[in-house]
């Protein structure tokens, strides 16, 4: 299986200067060639003993018709490559890249323009949705006097990807660690009753930030979804939320252990009230965070049953 790297964004998004920086460290000094697929030619240009000393090819495709299974097999075949970096064109709908078989991917990165970000997640959210749903890592360059809507970024990218890890760089490519959340609730409280956009930032924030909220009460509006399975021990009480599109939904939620289950069914509407924990659950291949109930009662359904974050 030949491993591949792909790096996708949109022009002038920084990924010709990622690229070009993990060609020139030592751990990237390795036996073999790297095939270096690039679908667009920005304004940076790869250096070429930099590509020498990682003996590195580079090969263009710059109409997406060329980027088929068989057209990567026969570049394979004319460069014996021991791995393969795809430098991908964010214009491109990313659904439509078929790798050949044999490919394996290895990791995706999605490099971002901070100052551009808005535009993008304003006029072509579905495009750039697809490049960061599957991401591993998504670099936000060019973050200098942006701070105040870092947090916004990250929880927009993590509606639509929230296993991502997201980094901020400033314009010398420092890791930008001076980041604090702006919470619609008082962490401070002995309870978090949280509306609907509370629910959502907490979902959102607990992924990355467990342990602010292990053992506090929270309470707030859900959905009942009972996972096949789960044998009356537990289940997950979320939102819908729409995460790009009207198209493009997801239910939000995390596990919930409460020994009356089996007086519950799928899409009762509940009102939650719960401590926060962090314990082993199957379904996150890990850790993560689990609530038990304290009280779990009947009530309407809300106005707006689905949440957004567009």
């Amino acid at each position: 299986m030949k491993p591949v790297y792909i790096i996708n964004g949109f022009l002038e998004s920084g990924k010709t200067e990622f690229i070009s920086y993990t060609l020139s460290q030592p751990y990237f000094q390795v036996k073999g060639t790297t095939l270096l697929i690039l679908c667009e030619e920005g304004e940076n240009e790869y250096d070429e003993e930099i590509l020498r000393r990682s003996r590195t090819v580079v090969e263009v495709v710059d109409e997406e018709s060329q980027m088929t299974s068989a057209n990567m097999v026969e570049l394979e075949k004319k460069y014996k490559p021991e791995r393969i970096i795809i430098e991908y064109n964010g214009m491109w709908n990313f659904k439509n890249l078929k790798l050949p078989w044999h490919w394996r991917l290895e990791q995706q990165i999605t490099t971002i323009d901070a100052s551009t970000f808005q535009n993008y997640y304003t006029n072509m959210r579905s495009l750039l949705a697809e490049m960061i749903r599957k991401s591993e890592l998504i670099i936000f360059n060019r973050c200098d006097e942006l701070t105040e809507q870092l947090s916004n970024f990250k929880r927009n990218v993590k509606a639509v990807n929230p296993q991502a890890e997201i980094i901020f760089e400033d314009k010398d490519g420092e890791v930008n660690q001076i980041f604090e959340e702006d919470l619609p609730y008082d962490l401070k409280s002995d309870m978090l009753k949280l509306d609907d956009y509370g629910y959502g930032i907490f979902y959102l924030d607990a992924m990355d930030n467990l342990d602010r909220y292990i053992n506090k009460i929270i309470q707030f509006k859900a959905m009942v979804l009972k996972p096949e399975g789960s044998d009356d021990v537990y289940f997950v009480p979320g939102r819908m939320a729409m995460t790009c599109c009207a198209d493009d939904m997801a239910f939000l939620g995390y596990a919930c252990k409460y020994d009356q289950c089996n007086t519950l069914s799928n899409k009762d509407w509940v009102e939650v009230t719960a401590t926060v924990h962090r314990e082993f659950w199957k379904d996150y291949n890990g850790e993560g965070p689990v609530l038990h109930a304290v009280s779990v009662t009947p009530t309407k359904k809300p106005k707006e049953e689905v949440l957004s974050f567009v």
